[in-house]
Parts: structure tokens; sequence; C-alpha cells
């Protein structure tokens, strides 16, 4: 009997590691030792996507993309922000996919050129340069989609921000979507309403919405997404009235009626390069840079209204909120198992 149940254990014990095997060699990165399967979607966890995924295919991934970050936020504070700011855009144009780096090709008309990116959308030399220590340490393992996601996570801890258990395993897409970039993401002259219908379609609430939008604590704008508020918001040659007087007229010297457009501003002038809750103050204070900071409050949204007042008065509260809500967005469709691929370099398809 002894000898039967030694039998039976080891032939589950054999079909077991099959499998796992056959799991790992499909999958380049999976790690299967910190894995316990208990997905949870509503929590953070998506089937596919787990914390563990490299454990055992490249352990060293975080360390490699935080030696670079340090080096990049520390020469270039204004990069964590800008790091952080493409993990966003990339998320929501066909989820996060690593479809935003992509370049123009044959056969891709790619993000960049969209309103929302032009110009504006930076960083793509910083996650060149972690991708390629990344293949040098291991070949054809981490996706790009997963590097952008690890650089939003590191350049917040970064500049004083809050830490989140990171679910990994997402795969590159083959694909761009130069109308979806123009399409779902929202633009800073946005009402409340048009920014809650956005979140809304990629499947993030108003709490989503207050707590990503306090990203913009680090970070600056180009004078062009705010000058509609200082010269003509209503379409009637008049400022937003919703701005605080000596803010605003601050605001004018560096953003002229005429020209300028690239001149830039903090989105957070009291603490620019510090991750913190000083950008709920502001908004409660007029001094919130974009239309589409400045409505979370005075957009007559009871949900926005509450969490601005709550997130400026509790830091730890924004910073938990903040990061359970990164852990949401980062789970909006990724392509995984053997959809998309793990591209080789991240700004064109293998």
């Amino acid at each position: 009997m002894a000898f039967l149940q030694v039998l039976s254990s080891f032939f589950l014990v054999t079909v077991f590691l099959s499998s796992t095997f056959s799991f790992a060699n499909s999958h380049p990165g999976a790690g299967f030792g910190s894995w316990d399967g208990n997905f949870n979607p509503g929590g953070g966890w998506l089937p596919g996507l787990f914390p563990g995924f490299y454990q055992f295919s490249c352990p060293q991934a975080n360390d490699i993309v935080m030696s670079v970050l340090e080096k990049a936020i520390a020469a270039d504070p204004r990069m964590a922000a800008s790091l952080l700011r493409l993990h966003f855009h990339d998320c929501f144009v066909q989820g996060c996919d690593a479809s935003i780096l992509l370049d123009n090709s044959g056969s891709i008309v790619s993000e960049k050129g969209s309103g929302p990116n032009k110009n504006s959308i930076r960083g793509f030399e910083v996650i060149d340069e972690i991708k390629a220590k990344l293949e040098e340490a291991c070949p054809h393992t981490v996706s790009c989609a997963d590097i952008l996601a690890l650089a939003a996570r590191g350049s917040t801890i970064l500049s004083g921000g809050p830490s989140w258990e990171l679910p990994l395993g997402r795969r590159d897409s083959k694909t761009a979507s130069l109308t979806g970039s123009n399409n779902n993401i929202p633009a800073p002259n946005s009402t409340v309403q048009t920014l809650v219908t956005l979140f809304n379609r990629q499947g993030l609430d108003e709490v989503d919405l207050v707590a990503l939008s306090g990203g913009h604590t680090i970070g600056m704008a180009r004078c062009v997404s705010f000058k509609q508020r200082l010269y003509n918001q209503n379409g009637d040659n008049q400022p937003d009235e919703t701005l605080e007087r000596a803010y605003y007229n601050g605001l004018k010297s560096v953003c002229p009626k005429s020209g300028g457009d690239n001149n830039i501003s903090p989105l957070d002038f009291a603490s620019p390069v510090k991750f913190d809750n000083t950008y709920f103050k502001l908004i409660l204070w007029g001094r919130g840079l974009l239309n589409s900071d400045e409505v979370l409050l005075t957009g007559n949204v009871d949900k926005t209204v509450e969490l601005v007042r709550r997130f400026a008065e509790d830091e730890a509260l924004f910073f938990d909120q903040f990061a359970t809500s990164m852990v949401k967005m980062g789970n909006i469709s990724p392509l995984t198992a053997l959809k998309g691929e793990i591209r080789t370099n991240c700004r064109r398809i293998n």
C-alpha cells in the first residue's frame, strides 16, 4: 500500500511538473515559483498576469529598470512624469501593449503622431536603454509593455510616491492605432463629463479618474494645453473665472496670447518633481493648471469633488488609491499567452 501511495504521488508530481514546464515554455517570461493561481481581476490580477512572472526567467528585470531610471531621472527630473504619462497613453489605446512605442513603418501608422502625443510624448530613449540592457541580460524575455509598467512604477517611487505589487506578463502588440490615440486619450480641456466617459470606456471609475489625475503632482504641460483657460475659456475672449488671480497672472507671463505654444509650466508649481498630494490642494485653491484638473472640483460631479477634498487632506489615502488604480489601469486589455509577441526592439515589430 505504501508503495502504491508513493507511486501515485510520483505520477501526480510528474504530471504537475510536465504541465508547468509546458506553460513556462509557451510563455517566455513565465516564473512559476511565486504564482499561487489566485487571480482576482477586481483586486488587481488578471489571468496571465502575476508579480512573479519573471522570477526565474529574468529575476534582475526590475533592478535593471531601476538602475536606468535612477540615472535618467537624476539627469532630467521631468523624465519621471514623462514615463508615467507614457504608460497612461499606452494603456488607453488598445490596452497596455506598448503600441505607443512603435515608429512609423510600412505596416504601422505610429501613435506618436496623434494629437495628444505629437511634440509632447517623450521618454522613448529611456525605454530603449532599458530594453537594450534587458535583452543583454535576458534575451527575448521581458516585453516592452511590461517595461512601460515597471518604468511607471519606478518613476513614481523615485519621485517619492508609493510602490505597488505589479502584475507582469503582458506581451507586445503587432499593431498601433492612430485613431484610438486621437479618440481615447482625454484632452487637457476636457469637461469632467468627458473625462468620466473616457475613463469608463476603459473600465475605470470616478475614483480611478481622480486618483490617476493625481499623477499630475509631477511634470510639466505646454502652453498650448492651457492657453484657452487664460484667454478664451468659453469663446468670449475671457479667462477661466475659476483660476486664482495671482496664479492666472503668473501663467500669462509664461504663456502669451500669441505664440509660445511650446513654453512649459509645472502641473504642480509648489513641488513639481515631488510626488505628493499638493496637486489636490492647489486645485482647491484655484491653481490647477489644466482645465481637466480644475473640473474635478468645479464640474459638479459630487464624487470627484469629494475625492479631491479627501486626497488633499490625506496623502496616505491618495497614495493607496493611486497604487490601486495604477494596477487597475495596467490591467486594461493586456495581450497574454500566445497573443502578440516579445519585441526585440520596442520601436518595431519583430
